[in-house]
């Protein structure tokens, strides 16, 4: 039997760990790897070439979504399922839209997780039954709950949406030139290219835009209110 490989990406490790003893049981699928941060995922996509990547929403330094981008765009071959708590229609509309081929709901099933993972390997898509009812339900040219969710992301570059979350987290420009190996002056210019794309003029603005997006989780609200 061909085993199935999957990449855990999940900033808790007490949530991997459930996850992956969720997964232990199942004959046909083989946890290779765990991923705490988005980059870390996309680096150990990149070196595993696992057929499913679970992928949560909200990490630090790389959140879920942009590296979803990145891993769709390298690594057409690995599939990306989203397992996250949120369920806002934005949120599996801008994951679907940037390459994931499923979106499940944390507190699922270990049946309907180990389906998931079976279903998207095949080239299907996979959503929890309440996210597919809603689906279903609503009218194709209507917008989500929030508007057309990523519509400014989607104009930024990767490496912008990667200077945007570390700036948004609190991270000083030195310290994102020294996380991304690029230098000061590169990092300056990425931030002057945001500000000019989201027509946001400060690091407090773009920390606002950052957590209304999803592109940070909601405790670094409490370092701008």
């Amino acid at each position: 039997m061909k085993q199935i490989t999957v990449l855990l990406a999940e900033d808790h490790q007490i949530v991997r760990e459930g996850f992956r003893s969720l997964l232990k049981h199942e004959r046909d699928i083989e946890v290779v790897g765990e991923a705490e941060t988005g980059r870390q995922a996309v680096q150990l996509t990149r070196k595993l070439r696992p057929a499913v990547v679970v992928m949560d929403i909200a990490m630090p330094l790389l959140n879920g979504l942009e590296a979803t981008r990145q891993i769709h765009r390298d690594f057409p071959d690995t599939k990306v399922l989203i397992l996250s708590a949120h369920s806002d229609d934005a949120y599996v509309e801008q994951a679907t839209g940037l390459g994931a081929a499923g979106f499940l709901l944390k507190q699922t099933s270990s049946h309907n997780l180990a389906t998931a993972i079976r279903e998207v390997q095949k080239g299907n898509t996979f959503f929890s039954p309440a996210i597919s009812k809603r689906l279903a339900g609503r009218d194709p040219k209507s917008p989500g709950r929030r508007g057309q969710p990523g519509k400014k992301i989607n104009r930024l570059s990767s490496r912008e949406v990667e200077v945007l979350q570390l700036i948004a987290e609190g991270q000083p420009n030195k310290q994102v030139a020294a996380e991304l190996g690029v230098s000061f002056k590169t990092v300056d210019k990425h931030r002057q290219h945001l500000m000019a794309k989201l027509d946001i003029h400060d690091v407090a603005g773009l920390t606002r835009y950052a957590i209304v997006e999803g592109i940070i989780e909601s405790r670094v609200r409490v370092t701008i209110t």
